[in-house]
C-alpha cells in the first residue's frame, strides 16, 4: 500500500498448505468446544471441478517488500471468534 511502485492483486495467507480437519479443530479450539467432527464424501457432481488443495504463492509479497511474520491458521481463528465474542447466533 505504501510503495506505489507495486500496485497489483497479491495471495495473502503463510504460504503453508492447511486442511479443512485443521481449520475445524482450530475453530472448536476457539471456541472452547470439544471437537465433533463428521465427515461426507464431496457430492459426485461437484467431485470434477472441487478445489481439494490451496495455498497462498506469497513470493510476489515478498518480493514486494513485505516482511513482517504470517498469523498462523490458528491465531486467526481465535482473532476472528474474539472480534464477535458475545454475539448471539
Amino acid at each position: 500500500m505504501k510503495n506505489k511502485n507495486q500496485s497489483g492483486l497479491y495471495n495473502l495467507g503463510t504460504g503453508q498448505a492447511r486442511t479443512f480437519l485443521d481449520l475445524a479443530k482450530a475453530t472448536f479450539h476457539a471456541l472452547d468446544l470439544e471437537p465433533n467432527i463428521e465427515y461426507v464424501d464431496t457430492p459426485e457432481d461437484i467431485r470434477d471441478k472441487y478445489q481439494y488443495y490451496t495455498q497462498a504463492e506469497m513470493g510476489k509479497l515478498i518480493a514486494a517488500g513485505y516482511d513482517k511474520p504470517f498469523t498462523s491458521l490458528e491465531e486467526g481463528v481465535k482473532d476472528y471468534d474474539e472480534l464477535f465474542e458475545g454475539l448471539q447466533v
